[in-house]
């Protein structure tokens, strides 16, 4: 079954070169110039990953994120001309999981998409099905794929949703952003450390501010003690 992919952004020339090149990669490919029909068809379609450029005529690419975020993990790429950092991070506080900023290499985007796409699907291995921590307060479900914070699902991305499993399945362990980008993102980073700390900020802010521990000058480590079921 192909897989359905939304793109959202203003300029029609772009939209015609990712649909091209997507399509290619035998995806169903839909395309919307604003941000107030990309809403619409997100509801009727629900793709199962969205290209959202932040720069939108009526509606900023920021803004859509939060609200999309606010019932769906599905994976969101932005798209941004902006290069500063500050640009980046409101994106990805948004809950945007990945980012290209322009002018991008049509192929370098196929494969992030590719990567995005897999990374969400994949059932992360554990020996347990899940752990609780934090006296049950939180149970990370490897199985169900989803980590539930006082019996309520918490709202993750796919990229905070492998992070925490990461260090979670390594608790002893102190994991430098470089190796939570490589096994985390699972693809070759070229962006800078502090995308990780962001993400680590919204895990934090989902699910309890000590889960994860900050160890100064190296990295992030599982912040308590499992308990397996």
């Amino acid at each position: 079954m192909k897989k359905k992919i939304l793109v959202v952004d203003d300029e029609e020339k772009i939209l015609e070169v990712i649909k091209s090149y997507l399509e290619k990669e035998n995806m169903d490919v839909i395309t919307v110039n604003n941000g107030k029909e990309a809403l619409v068809l997100f509801d009727k379609y629900s793709p199962a990953l969205i290209v959202l450029d932040l720069m939108l005529p009526d509606i900023m690419g920021e803004e859509i994120c939060k609200i999309i975020r606010s019932k769906s993990r599905v994976p969101i790429i932005m798209l941004t001309a902006k290069v500063a950092e500050d640009s980046i991070i409101n994106g990805l506080e948004g809950g945007a999981d990945d980012y290209l900023t322009k002018p991008f290499s049509p192929r370098q985007l196929v494969a992030r998409v590719k990567t995005v796409l897999r990374r969400s699907e994949k059932e992360l291995l554990n020996l347990s099905n899940k752990i609780s921590v934090f006296e049950e307060k939180i149970i990370i479900d490897y199985e169900a794929h989803e980590v539930r914070v006082n019996g309520k699902k918490a709202d993750l991305t796919s990229t905070e949703y492998n992070l925490l499993t990461t260090l979670s399945k390594a608790p002893n362990k102190t994991f430098t952003r470089s190796e939570l980008i490589d096994m985390g993102f699972n693809r070759d980073y070229d962006g800078f450390d502090r995308s990780v700390d962001v993400h680590i900020k919204n895990i934090r802010k989902k699910t309890d501010n000590n889960i994860i521990k900050t160890v100064y000058g190296v990295g992030y480590k599982f912040g308590s003690e499992l308990n397996e079921n």
